[in-house]
């Protein structure tokens, strides 16, 4: 148990928080591209 909470401890949250919401905004250009392809441009 006291491995667990030190490996919890030894995480840095703060860039594991800046990736994800990298992440999610480089999907969301793809996704607003599928978007518009699927509506025919009328978004």
């Amino acid at each position: 148990m006291e491995m667990l909470s030190s490996l919890v401890s030894s995480v840095n949250w703060e860039a594991l928080v800046q990736l994800t919401m990298v992440s999610l905004i480089m999907l969301s250009g793809p996704v607003v591209i599928f978007l518009l392809a699927t509506r025919g441009g009328n978004l």
